[in-house]
Formats: structure tokens, C-alpha cells, sequence
């Protein structure tokens, strides 16, 4: 099935978690909708049917978050806890790890969030300081992380840290499943102007003691793993940036059938109709690209996942703001009021341009990858 024509269970997919969001709505409460999610069995949707999961793909798993979304009401955990560190955990973790997290992860029981943001790295992951080194059998890590969501409602963190390679001595990246409680592992709530019921961390890791079995995969393979959660998670945050997209101009479109001021509606005049027009437009063309990143992912082409998912989350990123910007505008001063709840996504659409990857990052990666431009840096 070619990834731009979505399967009929797909369509019921969205139809039924569509309901869902509509019953909850824009002042909905995270936690009972996280709950509700999970007993469904659509937090799990992407996670393997032996460890509690539905079996699918991060085609289904996007597919939720995009229509909750729509429905006013994303959750973003859901980009980080099933997506990054579930698909980690089902592709690379032990049998004892997929056991203990998996059924959590799908049942919403438990929740983990993902750590590889650095004050001094920024969007230059080779310069992560997070390192581990071996202490007998045991793991010692010490390093800080920031912009991390979600840490206080989560039972573990997936940190990315570095070892050192015993043959060449230079640093490669590896993940580890740092519990919430673990003795010098410590955290402080970032002040943010976003308006977002999913907190941001500072973390602190002094060195903190892990056992051996905290260590996900293999040591040597570390950077394949990484990425094959950062390819779900670019995918993701395309999912959640097209829903937000479309609950705003949904807001738009309603406010510009009812609205009149001279003789017809103002959704009868160009100046307002067109950029809509356009808006939709690239919120459909988005969807398209994380559809593909979402089928190649799926079906196990992670170099051309990786080309997709960055595409993807660019457009998204693009759309959503362009989209949230003419929905407000097309409101006027309403749209700058809490009653029609459009004026807090001005700052929310900004994150899809600037995380997990900022867009100049992206338009780095597609203009050397892809196009095979020399690099600047």
C-alpha cells in the first residue's frame, strides 16, 4: 500500500480517536486523557502485540497524536515516551528490559521521558558531555541536560551519555534507563513563557550509579540506536505539529463562516479565504511527507526514514506556524482572547520550528545529505 493512501483501518483509526479528542477538547486534563488513551490501547498503538502493544507502526502511533491534536488536546509525551523510548527499548533492549517497560509504556502504566539535550551541545549532539564509564560491573554517569519534557510524571529517563572506546579512546554515544529516584540524579523545573501541561527539566546526573542492565543495547552500536529514535521522533513531532495546525485553522475557518461585518461573511472575501486555502494546503502537503517518513520507518529503511522524517518535520513545523499565524489574525483581536484559545499556540507552533532540531539544522542535513553540498562545518 503506497504510503499516500491511508488503509481503511487507518481512516477508522483517526475517525475513533478523533471522538476521543472531542469528548476531552482544548481544556482537557492530561492525565485523564493519558489514561483513557492507554485503555484503549492507542498510547501502545506502534509497540510489539507479545509485549502488550497494538502491533503497529509509527503510521499508527502518528495518526493519534495528529488527531488529538486536531481535537485541541496533543499529548506530547506521546512523542517521547511510546515513540523515542519504546521503539528503543523493542528494537535494541534486552528481553529483561522489553518485559519490565514495554507492557508499561503501552498500557500508560508507566512513562519515561528521553534526555539528550545539552546547555553547551545545542543542536550539535557530537558535543554531548554526559559521559559514563564502567565501575566494575556497574555504570557511573555524570553530565547535565536541559529542555527536558515531561521528568517529573515519568518513571525513568532514556539518557543518551558517552563512553570511551578502549581501542581508539575517543567518545561514542550510548543510552541508559536512569529511574526516576536514582541517588544523585536531580532535576529543576525550567521557567518557560509556553503554555504546556508537560513541564520542562534541567537535569543534573552527579555521579549517579547504574547497574549494568541500565545500559540499552549494545555499547559499540550506540549511534544506530540513537537514531532509530530520533527518526520516530521527528516523524512525531510532524504529527503533532500538523494537529495543531488544523485545530487552529479549523478555529479560523468556523469563526470566518459565522463572522460578518458588511453584507456577507468574511470568509467570502479573498483576503481571508485564500491564505485558509493555503494554509490547508500545506498542512495536507506535510501530512503527505511524514506519511512516507512514517511508511519508510516502518518498513525498515531508517537512511531513507531519516531523509523523510527531517523533510517531514520541516514542512510540518512550517505549516503549523504559517497556519496558527493566519487563524489569529483572521479572529483579530478575538483571536488574542482565551476564549477562543488560539493565542497560546503562537508560542506552542513555534516549538515545531525549533524542536527536537531546529529548521537550519534540517535544511543542514538536507543540503549535505541529500543534495551532496560541502559542508560549512
Amino acid at each position: 500500500m503506497p504510503p499516500t493512501l491511508e488503509p481503511e483501518e487507518h481512516k477508522a483509526l483517526r475517525s475513533a480517536v478523533a471522538t476521543l479528542g472531542k469528548r476531552h477538547g482544548r481544556t482537557f486534563d492530561r492525565a485523564d486523557l493519558w489514561s483513557e488513551a492507554a485503555k484503549l490501547g492507542y498510547l501502545g498503538v506502534n509497540l510489539p502485540e507479545e509485549y502488550g502493544g497494538g502491533g503497529g507502526g509509527i503510521a499508527e502511533l502518528s495518526i493519534v497524536l495528529e488527531e488529538l491534536g486536531a481535537a485541541g488536546c496533543p499529548l506530547l509525551m506521546m512523542v517521547v515516551s511510546p515513540a523515542i523510548c519504546g521503539t528503543v527499548i523493542a528494537r535494541f533492549g534486552t528481553e529483561e528490559q522489553k518485559q519490565h517497560w514495554l507492557p508499561g509504556l503501552a498500557d500508560g502504566t508507566l512513562t519515561m521521558a528521553f534526555g539528550i539535550t545539552e546547555p553547551d551541545a545545542g543542536s550539535n549532539s557530537h558535543r554531548i558531555t554526559t559521559t559514563a564509564r564502567k565501575d566494575g560491573t556497574d555504570w557511573r554517569i555524570t553530565g547535565r541536560k536541559v529542555f527536558i519534557s515531561g521528568v517529573d510524571i515519568a518513571d525513568a529517563t532514556l539518557i543518551v551519555g558517552r563512553t570511551e572506546d578502549a581501542r581508539t579512546g575517543t567518545l561514542k554515544p550510548c543510552l541508559f534507563i536512569v529511574p526516576r529516584d536514582a541517588e544523585g540524579f536531580t532535576r529543576r523545573q525550567i521557567d518557560m513563557e509556553l503554555d504546556a501541561a508537560e513541564k520542562q527539566f534541567e537535569l543534573t546526573l552527579d555521579d549517579v550509579r547504574l547497574p549494568a542492565d541500565a545500559l540499552v543495547g549494545d555499547e559499540d552500536a550506540g549511534l544506530l540506536q540513537l537514531f532509530a529514535g530520533l527518526n520516530p521522533e521527528r516523524i512525531m513531532t510532524a504529527a503533532f505539529a500538523i494537529g495543531m495546525g488544523r485545530y487552529a485553522l479549523a478555529r479560523a475557518v468556523e469563526y470566518a463562516r459565522d463572522r460578518t461585518v458588511w453584507k456577507a461573511p468574511i470568509g467570502a472575501h479573498q483576503a481571508i479565504a485564500h491564505p485558509l486555502a493555503q494554509a490547508h494546503i500545506d498542512l495536507e502537503l506535510a501530512r503527505l511527507m511524514m506519511q512516507k517518513a512514517a511508511h519508510l520507518y516502518d518498513t525498515g529503511d531508517d537512511v531513507g526514514a531519516g531523509e523523510a522524517a527531517n523533510m517531514a518535520k520541516y514542512a510540518a513545523g512550517e505549516a503549523c506556524v504559517k497556519a496558527v499565524d493566519q487563524a489569529v489574525h483572521t479572529l483579530g483581536g478575538n483571536g488574542l482572547t482565551r476564549e477562543f484559545g488560539l493565542a497560546s499556540l503562537i508560542t506552542a507552533a513555534r516549538v515545531s520550528r525549533i524542536a527536537p532540531v531546529s529548521r537550519e539544522m534540517i535544511l543542514n542535513y538536507v543540503s549535505h545529505q541529500t543534495l551532496g553540498l560541502p559542508k560549512s562545518y
